[in-house]
């Protein structure tokens, strides 16, 4: 599966992408608002999660941003099955924050759910991460209300996080 957007390719990890994947998720700044990502983030994450097979309903995609030299990878994106639905993931780099990245990989992403036929997907950025907060928003997301406590290994500890949702059928 490959979307294409504005200015991204998102495209499916392939095994020999993990040096690249793991030059950009080395980062603490970046996994301690991952819930899923080991820390700290070693070659063998970075080949299994290249490596790791698609989910048809489920899919995860690297972000890459075409270029005159290639496609560079700059993330990743895509939606994990929570409690029979799905919940959308998603990181940068750091050195591409704030360039509208991410909402432009999450948009192509929600877009792609609705053809595969979710009807609600959520997601949980730790209360802290109001920068992930601000891309759900302009997604279509909103709070629910709802806080979960969730551990993330970069973190140490469990933490807040909020529970937001998009319905993508009017």
């Amino acid at each position: 599966m490959f979307i294409r957007s504005e200015r991204l390719f998102l495209r499916p990890g392939w095994p020999e992408d993990w040096a690249e994947l793991l030059a950009l998720i080395d980062d603490e700044s970046v996994v301690r608002n991952l819930a899923r990502a080991p820390w700290p983030y070693s070659p063998a994450d970075a080949r299994a999660f290249a490596s790791r097979p698609q989910a048809r309903r489920h899919p995860h995609f690297f972000v890459t941003l075409p270029g005159a030299t290639g496609a560079k990878l700059i993330g990743c994106v895509g939606l994990a099955e929570q409690e029979g639905g799905a919940e959308l993931g998603y990181w940068i780099a750091q050195r591409h924050w704030g360039q509208g990245y991410a909402t432009e990989a999450a948009r192509a992403v929600l877009s792609f759910a609705r053809t595969l036929g979710h009807r609600r997907v959520i997601a949980m950025p730790f209360a802290d991460n109001a920068a992930s907060a601000r891309v759900l928003a302009k997604t279509g997301f909103r709070p629910t209300g709802e806080v979960r406590q969730i551990r993330s290994p970069a973190r140490k500890a469990s933490a807040a996080a909020l529970v937001h949702a998009v319905n993508l059928v009017a």
